[in-house]
């Protein structure tokens, strides 16, 4: 993976940002929805991205697996402040135990098979995400672009949980996590958090509100401050850190 200085960050936006390939995001739809179709390259997701827009792709229905790529942008969008970062009591005693170790960009590769991989929901194991192997070898492309980034959790050398993204600006945009035991996604989202604003990003667009990040206080804002913050953040974007190894509970 390339590791980018800020002018190097500040090019590939400037350069991802001088012709828009998809219409604006105050445009999108009342489901978000700024386009469908499309092509899922590298080109285009660096600029939708820039724009505010994301890529997901739309289930046709029960009656098959194909899918259209959708390009989103929700109103309201749902984020994370660090400053609002809350751990609940449960949640801190177990990062604070020690069983888990935390690292930044050493295994994006898996982090992102086992985001797209089968997931238990309600008892019931479902067959994949929406992460195709088309989305995969694009991120895979951005991660070693240094501009997509993941978080893993271990516990001693097994890979437990983790999340990945992309940093735009001074925004971190959080794709997707995974856990393969109890409480490792929120584990790598709360060490992110923690470490986002030292590194200069402003939030964590966690892109629409669940449960699961709503108690660690994510919270909604509308997409005019979403797509202003964004805008400001290119003049000086944000360095995505190191996380290395450390034992998060010392």
């Amino acid at each position: 993976m390339a590791k980018l200085t800020n002018s190097e960050i500040q090019k590939i936006w400037h350069q991802s940002r001088i012709a828009p390939i998809l219409p604006a995001g105050p445009t999108a739809n009342e489901f978000g929805v700024v386009a469908v179709g499309g092509s899922l390259s590298s080109r285009w997701v660096l600029n939708a991205y820039a724009q505010g827009v994301f890529p997901w792709p739309l289930d046709l229905g029960h009656d098959t697996e194909e899918k259209l790529l959708g390009w989103f942008c929700p109103d309201p969008r749902a984020v994370l402040l660090p400053a609002d970062l809350h751990i609940p009591r449960r949640l801190g005693r177990k990062i604070r135990s020690g069983r888990f170790s935390v690292t930044s960009d050493r295994a994006f590769g898996a982090v992102i098979s086992a985001c797209s991989g089968p997931r238990k929901i309600e008892g019931e194991v479902e067959a994949g995400t929406w992460i195709t192997e088309e989305m995969k070898s694009v991120y895979t492309s951005l991660y070693e672009k240094g501009i997509a980034h993941s978080i893993e959790v271990w516990q001693e050398e097994a890979l437990v949980g983790g999340l990945y993204g992309i940093a735009v600006g001074t925004i971190f945009c959080g794709e997707s996590m995974f856990h393969h035991v109890g409480d490792a996604s929120r584990v790598a989202l709360c060490v992110l958090v923690e470490h986002l604003e030292s590194w200069g990003f402003s939030l964590l667009d966690v892109q629409q509100s669940t449960p699961h990040c709503s108690v660690l206080g994510a919270v909604d804002i509308p997409r005019a401050t979403y797509l202003q913050i964004l805008e400001t953040g290119f003049d000086n974007p944000a360095v995505f850190g190191v996380i290395g190894g450390l034992d998060i509970g010392q």
